[in-house]
């Protein structure tokens, strides 16, 4: 007859089982596994002793407030010969005697999240189950089979996050922190927090053994539009009440405060900042993630894959709902489709930025990138929205005073440059060809066939005759004056007379315009055949120095009327006025657990003087969680240095990131980092 083993006390082994699963990051005082990995611990027999084939073990694995069978949330099972690594199984790993080396192994498909694990009668054990993408038992979840892309994107606690332009990407330093002190308990809140689980508790943790479920809840969780979500977005005038986006270095103060102030949303985020909180949410949970920028990015209000802008007759643009922003980021998140076809498994877009509802919720996707490629547009979730974003054409035209419109021909493209971070390095990945087939291909004509994007299939070749382009000096600093150039060429036989407006404004990077920055109206610009003319615009600081937001955008338009024949031709550019270099020095020997100091050093490029100055940095196992700030006493002059030291502590060896901020009243977060190896 089988003896029931009751047990006195016990011993989680955490140190060795968190190193073994990944997980020692978060720490070692407590038992955090990944799912179909075993993991050991320690019983002590309160009498007799562990007889195999004799001694009997009941365990119950629970998760959520009402677990069941029936949902997936609770287990029973027993001892068995060996570990099965395709189930809930617990096998003794040790010989007969009063201490039990007992490893258990949850099933590849649990539910992800909080657990109890009852064994027997007396022990009591609590543990956190997180997403394995080691494990080739998820080889129908989030299995990952590169270890250095493992280690980028599940691992990695810091990143870039591409911003700028098109022409000119700049990469923007992020601390992601996933595995700093108290945020994987925040992240299991995020999803506690969630409506469905507010509405069925049962069925939504059930739902946290699919990746597709829970990156769906943190696509709608980290905007706070239908529930208690992470972040409040703000994109006009001023962030009374919060902070500029720009503001943040990291994940972590924007986790935090939404956790202590009673999961109020945190102002204010835009796209990247959403982008930079789900994917550290992502990571901790154990789903290999990373932020994509898309350049020229399109948002098609009424799915009809056209973006219509209206210009008036000096070439303003006149707002409307339908925008192309300068860039706009998202995530992918790494995970099978068994709801697709197997060709839709891998890279899955999702978008926490609130844009437009989807099943009636601020949310997007995921969708399979591969899907947006081919153009399949009934493949969940939100491809249609996702693939204008990549693919819409832009349609120009300019509506008059009489309140006539006609068509301005344009070369905007849209989905340019789409870009993450590369695997291991700083550099820029360009994944564009993962989203689009190359311009003109028989493959993009036949994915937009599928999509029945009917404008692009139609589209006309250009026209021949005159043409407008911008160019622009290679130095653009903050600060500087400098010159642009529209450039008209008359490709045609015949002499022309044209009319060139040419404008600049601040504009914000979802595109809303601001102040004019300098402006020009040649009404008689003669053109011989096959000749060319540059006219110049003298962009000053003094003129768009208060008028650029923090994102250093300035819209260019030229406007080219031809005379003869009535035809607008006309050439879009943002350009991005670069900030100055953070100079990063780091002094002493990094090594763990000893004081290092980072002398910080920024030359005021502006002609003006620069007050209330303040550096600030934070880093993954450097700042121990936090952010380190230094003000300085005095104002900087032009030219002048503004110079401080901060001293930190880093706490695990490796290589790190360093990000730090500069902010004044003139000049608004300007971002750097210096990565640090710290020895052992």
């Amino acid at each position: 007859m089988a003896q029931a083993l009751d047990f006195d006390r016990w011993n989680l082994e955490c140190e060795f089982n968190n190193t073994d699963h990944r997980t020692d990051l978060n720490g070692v005082d407590r038992l955090i596994v990944r799912r179909g990995q075993p993991f050991s611990i320690s019983l002590y027999l309160r009498s007799g002793s562990f007889q195999p084939g004799v001694s009997s073990l009941d365990c119950i694995a629970e998760t959520g407030p009402q677990p069941s069978e029936q949902y997936g949330t609770r287990a029973s099972f027993g001892l068995s010969a060996h570990i099965d690594t395709s189930r809930w199984s617990a096998a003794v790993a040790s010989p007969p005697g009063d201490t039990v080396a007992l490893s258990i192994c949850c099933a590849p498909d649990a539910p992800i999240g909080r657990y109890t694990l009852t064994l027997g009668r007396s022990a009591r054990i609590e543990f956190i189950l997180l997403f394995n993408p080691w494990s080739f038992q998820e080889k129908y979840a989030v299995y990952m089979d590169n270890e250095q892309n493992l280690a980028e994107y599940v691992l990695s606690q810091d990143g870039l996050i591409f911003r700028g332009n098109y022409k000119h990407p700049i990469p923007t330093p992020w601390n992601f922190g996933q595995f700093e002190s108290g945020i994987l308990d925040i992240c299991l809140r995020i999803l506690d927090m969630n409506p469905k689980c507010l509405r069925n508790p049962g069925k939504d943790h059930s739902g946290r053994r699919n990746p597709i479920y829970v990156s769906r809840v943190l696509s709608a969780m980290v905007n706070c539009n239908d529930d208690k979500g992470v972040l409040l977005g703000k994109w006009t005038d001023g962030y009374e009440g919060g902070v500029s986006p720009m503001f943040w270095r990291g994940s972590l103060e924007i986790l935090r405060n939404w956790d202590t102030q009673a999961c109020e949303p945190v102002r204010y985020g835009q796209c990247w900042v959403f982008a930079a909180v789900a994917c550290s949410v992502s990571r901790a949970l154990g789903i290999p993630c990373r932020v994509v920028t898309n350049y020229l990015s399109a948002h098609d209000t009424n799915s009809n894959l056209v973006i219509e802008r209206y210009v008036n007759e000096n070439g303003e643009l006149i707002q409307s709902r339908e925008m192309i922003w300068n860039y706009h980021c998202w995530v992918e998140s790494w995970m099978t489709r068994p709801d697709l076809k197997p060709d839709f498994n891998g890279w899955q877009a999702s978008d926490p930025t609130p844009q437009e509802k989807s099943e009636g919720v601020y949310c997007c996707g995921p969708i399979p990138v591969r899907a947006i490629k081919e153009g399949e547009l009934t493949f969940k979730y939100d491809a249609p929205f996702v693939f204008a974003e990549v693919n819409a054409d832009v349609l120009t035209f300019m509506r008059k005073q009489d309140g006539s419109t006609s068509k301005v021909t344009t070369t905007t493209l849209v989905g340019q440059k789409i870009s993450t971070k590369s695997v291991g390095s700083d550099a820029r990945e360009d994944i564009t060809h993962l989203y689009k087939y190359p311009e003109g291909s028989d493959e993009e004509r036949e994915a937009f066939t599928k999509a029945n994007h009917q404008n692009k299939l139609l589209q006309q070749q250009q026209n021949q005759g005159l043409h407008i382009a911008i160019k622009v000096s290679p130095d653009m600093r903050k600060g500087c004056d400098f010159d642009v150039f529209a450039v008209v060429t008359n490709n045609t036989q015949s002499e022309k007379k044209c009319r060139l407006v040419f404008g600049s404004c601040a504009v914000s990077y979802t595109g809303v315009l601001g102040g004019n920055c300098g402006f020009k109206d040649l009404l008689n610009v003669e053109l011989a055949p096959g000749g060319e003319r540059r006219v110049p615009l003298r962009l000053n600081y003094s003129k768009y120095g208060d008028l650029v937001t923090e994102d250093n955008l300035v819209r260019l338009a030229a406007l080219l009327i031809d005379y003869s024949s009535r035809e607008a031709i006309m050439a879009v550019r943002n350009i991005v006025l670069e900030n100055p270099e953070i100079k990063v020095r780091i002094l002493g020997e990094p090594k763990e657990n000893r004081k290092l100091a980072a002398e910080l050093t920024l030359q005021n490029p502006l002609p003006e003087t620069l007050d209330n100055c303040c550096f600030s940095i934070e880093g993954a196992n450097l700042t121990g969680g936090r952010v380190i700030s230094e003000r300085l006493g005095s104002t900087v002059g032009p030219g002048e240095d503004a110079k401080v030291k901060i001293y930190f502590t880093p706490n695990h060896s490796g290589l790190r990131k360093l990000v730090v901020d500069f902010d004044s009243n003139k000049l608004c977060h300007v971002k750097g980092y210096r990565n640090v190896i710290i020895g052992k």
